[in-house]
C-alpha cells in the first residue's frame, strides 16, 4: 500500500515520489510535538501507537540536516528529528483543498506554551546532537569498499539490461562469424561499455580474456528475473490500490520452451486514468482447460496478490484452435466468479472476433489465410506486387484500380469490412500470389514464394470462395453494431440499445435460409467463374460419401447444409453469448455519462441496471437519491457548461468525488475490456508487444526482454534492483551449475 503524507496541504504519496516517508515516533512526547507542528487538529486525540502505525510524514517537512541517506537504498531520520517545514496557508486561497486534514488555528496561549517547550528542549538538543550523529553512523551497517564496488557493477549491468529491453535488442545472435565475437548481444554491450570507460565493469573484468563470456546464462537469467519482477511489482502496486480490474489475454506466442499467452490487466489508477498494462506471458497447456484456469488463478492470487473477487471483466483475443480453449476458460471463470463478464476485446473488430470463434474448419482456413496474407504484405516488395496485380486486373479503369488499392491499405485484414475487401480484391490477390510463387525475376526468397504458393492454393479452392461470401453476407448485419462498440461512449450506448434489432435481422435470415442461400451461392459461382475456379465439393467429403455408399449430393445442397446454416447459427449463438443480459445491463449503465444522459433527455433509469455492481458501491442504499441529484446537476447546468462525453472526461471532474456511488460505478465500467482505451495518445501495451514480435526474429524472442520492452514507461529504481539482487543472490554463494537449476526454479525463487 502507498504511504500518504499526513502534513496539511501536502498531497505526496510514496508511489509518485522518490522521497522517503517516516512514521510518527512511538515516544509520546516526541509524537505530541510532531502533531503540534503539523497543526492537525484531528490527530490530537490519537495515541502515539495509532499515529506510528497509520500516519507518515515525507522528507520535505524536515530540515535536510536531519535526514541521513546512509546508502543509495536507505534513508533514516536522526532520533531527535522534529518536522518544522509546513505549508499552512495555501488552503486559504482554495478552502476545498483542506479535505480531512483539519488545520488547527492557534491561540495566543497555544503559541506561548509551544515557545516554552521548544526553549526547554533546545538545550538538550545541543548537547545530544553530536553524540546522536555518531551513534547513528555506528548503528547503520557500513558497506565495505568491495561491497560498494560490487553494487556499482550490478548497477551497470541493470542499466545495460534496461537499455537492451528499451531498444528491443535481442539477447541471442543468430550466428557468430568470428571467434572473438561474443555469443550474445548483452556480452557485446558489456565489452562496449568497458571500452567506453565504465569503471565498475572494467575493474570487474579487467583480467578476463577478450573472448571469454563475462556472465553465465544463469547469471543473465537471474538479472532478468529481478529486473522483470521489480518493474511488474510497480504496476501491481497500482492495481492493488485501485482494487477493481479486468483481464485481457492475447494470441498465443511460441517461445523456445513452448506456447504462452500474454496477459494484460485493465484498471483505473488513483488519478482516475484508465490503464491497460502487460504483466507477463503465461504457459498455454494443451490439456484440460481447467489447468489453464488454475495457472491463471495461481499467478494472479498466489504470486501477484490480486483477488479474482475484484475482477469484473475478461476478454480473450485468440485465433485458430486456441479460441475453443479460451472460450472454455472464460466459461469456467464465470462459473466461479459470476462478475467476471466475458466480452469481446476492444482491440479486435467484432466481425473478426465472431469469425475467429466459429469452430468450423472451413472458416478457420479462411481466417488463417487472412493472417498469412497480412504477414506476407508487410514488405514494400510484396506490397508493390499486389498494386501491380490490381492495376493489371483493372487496366481499363484506372479510377477503379485506385479505389481498390485504397481499400487494401495496411491493416485491412483487421477491419470490420474485411470480407468485403477480400472478395473485392480476390481476383487480383490470386494473380499476385501466382506471380510471387512463380518468381520469374527471382525477386523473392524461397520462403516468401512458398508462402505465396500455399495462399494461392487456399484462395483457388471453391469452398474458400463460398465460405468467404457467406461470412461477408451474414456479418453485414453485425458490422454497424461492431463499429459502434469501438466508437465513442454515445456509439457504444447506441449499440447496447440496438442489439435486439441485430438479433431480429439474424433470425429473419435463419428463418428464410433457403432464399438467402440461393442468392449467396449464385454470387460464389459467378466469382469462381471469373477466376476460373471449378465448382466442386471438398475431396474429403466425397471420399467419405463414397465409402459409406451414399447417393450423390449436389454442390449447392452441400454448401447450404455444411457452410451456410452452420455459419448463420454459429454467429447468432456467439452474439447471444457475448451480449447476454448481464453484459447488456452493464453497457446500459453508460447512461451515467452526462452526454448520454443529455441524448436521452435525462430520462435515464440506471438504477434498474445497478444490481450488476451493487457490491462495488460504497453506499448502495443512497444510490437512487444520488442518481437523481446527478441527473439534476447536469439537466440544470449553465448554458456555458459542456456535457462530458466519455467516462474518462467525467472521472476527471473535480466534483465527481461528491457522488461516490457514481464515481465507483464509472470506474468499474471503465475497466470493461469491450470499451476502448480513452485518453491514450501513445501506443497501447498490446501494440507495443506486437511491435516487439514483428521487429525481432521469432528465434530470438525472449519473454523477459519483451515484458521489459513493453513496460519502459513504468517507473523503476535501479538501486532497488541492486538491493533485491544482493539479497536473493549473495556474491559469496557458489555459482549453481546451469544443468541443475531450471528457469522455473529461478522464477519461483524470485517470486
Amino acid at each position: 500500500m502507498p504511504n500518504f503524507c499526513a502534513a496539511p496541504n501536502c498531497t505526496r504519496k510514496s508511489t509518485q515520489s522518490d522521497l522517503a516517508f517516516f512514521r510518527f515516533p512511538r515516544d509520546p512526547e516526541r509524537c505530541r510535538i510532531w502533531v503540534e507542528n503539523c497543526r492537525r487538529a484531528d490527530l490530537e486525540a490519537k495515541s502515539s501507537d495509532q499515529l506510528n502505525k497509520h500516519y507518515r510524514l515525507c522528507a520535505k517537512h524536515f530540515d535536510p540536516a536531519l535526514v541521513c541517506k546512509t546508502s543509495p537504498y536507505r534513508t533514516v531520520l536522526k532520533d531527535t528529528a522534529i518536522p518544522t517545514i509546513f505549508d499552512l496557508t495555501s488552503h486559504l486561497k482554495n478552502p476545498y483543498t483542506r479535505h480531512r486534514k483539519q488545520i488547527k488555528e492557534l491561540t495566543d496561549e497555544d503559541i506561548r506554551k509551544m515557545k516554552e517547550r521548544r526553549l526547554a528542549l533546545s538545550t538538550q538538543k545541543d548537547i545530544k546532537n553530536d553524540q546522536d550523529t555518531i551513534n547513528l553512523i555506528e548503528d547503520e551497517p557500513q558497506l565495505s569498499t568491495e561491497e560498494k564496488e560490487y553494487r556499482d557493477y550490478l548497477r551497470s549491468l541493470f542499466e545495460i539490461l534496461l537499455m537492451v529491453a528499451k531498444q528491443g535488442i535481442p539477447l541471442e545472435v543468430e550466428k557468430v562469424s568470428e571467434p572473438e565475437l561474443k555469443s550474445n548481444n548483452f556480452q557485446a554491450l558489456l565489452d562496449y561499455c568497458m571500452n567506453a570507460g565504465d569503471q565498475p565493469l572494467r575493474k570487474r573484468f579487467e583480467g578476463t580474456a577478450v573472448n571469454t563470456e563475462y556472465l553465465s546464462t544463469i547469471q543473465q537469467s537471474q538479472l532478468l528475473d529481478v529486473c522483470e519482477n521489480t518493474v511488474r511489482e510497480e504496476m501491481l502496486m497500482e492495481v492493488r490500490e485501485s482494487r477493481i480490474f479486468s483481464l485481457v489475454t492475447g494470441d498465443l506466442v511460441e517461445f523456445a520452451d513452448g506456447k504462452h499467452f500474454p496477459l494484460f490487466v485493465r484498471f483505473v489508477n488513483q488519478q482516475n486514468v484508465l490503464r491497460e498494462e502487460f504483466l507477463d506471458f503465461l504457459p498455454f497447456v494443451d490439456g484440460d482447460e481447467s489447468a489453464l484456469v488454475e495457472i491463471l488463478e495461481a499467478q494472479l492470487t498466489d504470486r501477484w496478490g490480486l483477488s479474482m473477487e475484484d475482477c469484473r471483466g475478461q476478454a480473450h483475443r485468440a485465433t485458430g484452435t486456441s479460441t475453443t480453449k479460451m472460450k472454455a476458460v472464460a466459461a469456467l471463470l464465470m462459473e466461479k466468479y459470476p462478475l467476471v463478464l466475458h466480452m469481446p476485446c476492444s482491440h479486435m473488430a467484432l466481425n473478426i472476433h465472431l469469425a475467429n470463434n466459429l469452430p468450423f474448419p472451413n472458416v478457420q482456413i479462411v481466417m488463417e489465410t487472412l493472417r498469412r496474407i497480412e504477414s506476407l504484405f508487410k514488405t514494400p516488395l510484396t506490397r508493390g506486387e499486389l498494386d501491380k496485380a490490381i492495376s493489371t486486373q483493372h487496366q481499363k479503369n484506372e479510377e477503379k484500380a485506385a479505389a481498390v488499392k485504397q481499400l487494401c491499405v495496411s491493416g485491412w485484414t483487421e477491419q470490420h469490412n474485411v470480407f468485403d475487401v477480400l472478395l473485392e480484391i480476390l481476383p487480383a490477390l490470386l494473380l499476385c500470389m501466382d506471380n510471387i510463387w512463380e518468381n520469374g525475376d527471382v525477386l523473392f526468397s524461397a520462403s516468401v514464394a512458398a508462402d505465396a504458393y500455399s495462399i494461392a492454393e487456399s484462395l483457388a479452392d471453391f469452398e474458400t470462395v463460398v465460405t468467404s461470401i457467406i461470412l461477408k453476407n451474414v456479418l453485414t448485419f453485425t458490422r454497424a453494431f461492431g463499429r459502434n462498440l469501438q466508437g465513442d461512449t454515445l456509439s457504444v450506448f447506441a449499440a447496447a440499445t440496438s442489439l435486439t434489432a441485430v438479433l431480429h435481422s439474424l433470425n429473419e435470415v435463419n428463418d428464410n435460409i433457403d432464399v438467402y442461400h440461393e442468392f449467396w451461392y449464385e454470387e460464389a459461382v459467378s466469382l469462381a467463374a471469373l477466376m476460373e475456379i471449378p465448382v466442386s465439393i471438398p475431396r474429403l467429403f466425397v471420399r467419405k460419401q463414397r465409402a459409406a455408399d451414399m447417393g450423390e449430393i449436389q454442390a449447392e445442397s452441400y454448401f447450404k447444409e455444411y457452410v451456410t446454416i452452420p455459419v448463420i447459427r454459429g454467429i447468432m449463438q456467439e452474439v447471444e453469448d457475448m451480449f447476454c443480459e448481464t453484459n447488456m445491463k452493464a453497457l446500459k449503465c453508460l447512461s451515467l455519462v452526462p452526454a448520454v444522459m443529455g441524448q436521452m433527455k435525462f430520462n435515464t433509469t440506471e438504477e434498474n441496471y445497478a444490481s450488476v455492481y451493487h457490491s462495488d458501491l460504497p453506499n448502495p442504499d443512497t444510490l437512487p437519491a444520488e442518481l437523481h441529484c446527478w441527473r439534476i446537476k447536469w439537466k440544470h447546468r449553465g448554458k456555458e457548461v459542456r456535457l462530458p462525453t466519455t467516462i474518462h472526461e467525467t472521472l476527471q471532474l473535480p466534483d465527481v468525488k461528491f457522488f461516490p456511488n457514481v464515481n465507483n460505478f464509472l470506474k468499474v465500467l471503465s475497466t470493461l475490456p469491450l470499451l476502448k482505451l480513452e485518453g491514450n495518445k501513445s501506443e497501447t501495451a498490446s501494440e507495443r508487444l506486437q511491435t516487439y514480435l514483428d521487429s525481432v526474429p521469432a528465434k530470438q524472442w525472449n519473454k523477459s526482454i519483451a515484458m521489459l520492452g513493453v513496460n519502459t514507461h513504468v517507473r523503476h529504481d535501479v538501486d532497488v534492483m541492486v538491493d533485491k539482487y544482493c539479497r536473493l543472490y549473495p556474491e559469496d554463494e557458489p555459482e549453481v551449475e546451469s544443468e541443475e537449476v531450471s528457469g522455473e526454479d529461478i522464477m519461483k525463487t524470485v517470486v
